[in-house]
């Protein structure tokens, strides 16, 4: 029992132990590293995502819109004519 506890105190201490955090390039402020440029391209990805689909969702809803306002407009001129001939 006792070698249990000295390896489970061993390894708490162990994970315990402090150790040297390195910032990134942007934190650190060296804004030619690499990363940095890694970083800016990947942030510039996901904005281009993110605006791609909601342009395609606003094109979706552009395009309902106005198949419904044709739909509508000749549904109108149908009813016009047939009273037009009666």
């Amino acid at each position: 029992m006792n070698t249990v506890r000295k390896i489970v105190l061993a390894a708490a201490m162990t994970a315990l132990v402090p150790s040297p955090l390195f910032a990134c390039a942007a934190c650190y402020g060296i804004s030619d590293d690499p990363l940095a440029h890694g970083i800016n391209w990947g942030i510039l990805t996901l904005l281009c995502f993110v605006v791609l689909i909601l342009s395609s969702i606003a094109t979706f809803f552009f395009i309902i819109i106005r198949r419904g306002a044709a739909a509508q407009s000749k549904q109108a001129a149908e009813e016009n004519l047939s009273e037009v001939r009666i």
